[in-house]
Order: C-alpha cells, then sequence, then structure tokens
C-alpha cells in the first residue's frame, strides 16, 4: 500500500521558519522524483519545489527561490522542505507527491498558515 505521509504544518509568523517532511512507503523511494506542491484556498495547486534521485536536479518555483530548500533521504524514505523567511503569501496546505513515468502518489496534505 503505498502512503506519502506529511507531517511539520502549522501555524508560524511572519518572517519564521518550518520544516516539512514527508514519509513514503509502498513503493520504491529512490526511484522517484519528489515535489512538493502548495494549493491556497481559490487558487489552483502549484509546484513549490522537486528534487531528483540521486538530488542532483533540484528545481524551485521563483516565488520560493532563495527561501525553501528540497532535499531527500533515501535511507529514510523521507522528503523535506526547509522553509524560511516565511510570508502569508505561503499560506496554503503543501502536498507531497512521488513521480516516476506517468505513475504519480499525492499526500493528504498538510496546512501551512503564516499570521501574526
Amino acid at each position: 500500500q503505498v502512503q506519502l505521509v506529511e507531517s511539520g504544518g502549522g501555524l508560524v509568523r511572519p518572517g519564521g521558519s518550518l520544516r516539512l517532511s514527508c514519509a513514503a512507503s509502498g513503493f520504491t523511494f529512490s526511484d522517484y522524483a519528489m515535489r512538493w506542491f502548495r494549493q491556497a484556498p481559490g487558487k489552483e495547486r502549484e509546484l513549490v519545489a522537486a528534487i531528483g534521485s540521486p538530488s542532483t536536479s533540484i528545481i524551485y518555483a521563483d516565488s520560493v527561490k532563495g527561501r525553501f530548500t528540497i532535499s531527500r533521504d533515501n535511507a529514510k524514505n523521507t522528503v523535506y522542505l526547509q522553509m524560511n523567511s516565511l510570508s502569508p503569501e505561503d499560506t496554503a496546505v503543501y502536498y507531497c507527491n512521488a513521480r516516476r513515468v506517468q505513475v504519480s502518489y499525492w499526500g493528504q496534505g498538510t496546512q501551512v498558515t503564516v499570521s501574526s
């Protein structure tokens, strides 16, 4: 059974930091590219960051470059998203995604709220 379980979301003040984690199981994690998406209320889901395996290919949305860092630990079947200098515009549900060719798995999402 494939599972992607996100954690680490919550309420943070502007300028603060959060670290999201996504624990994977039920598939060969190291064979999949891992991505973080987010969806704010009333907006489409957007790609935030992606990382290949091995971690030689990394991309970020322009809106998070220099503030967010994606990483993975294939030994732990986990992908991370370190988020710094958070702003209210980063408020969204953050989703973990695993993709290989035409196969795509999604987590249930974790809420990130940036507010004073």
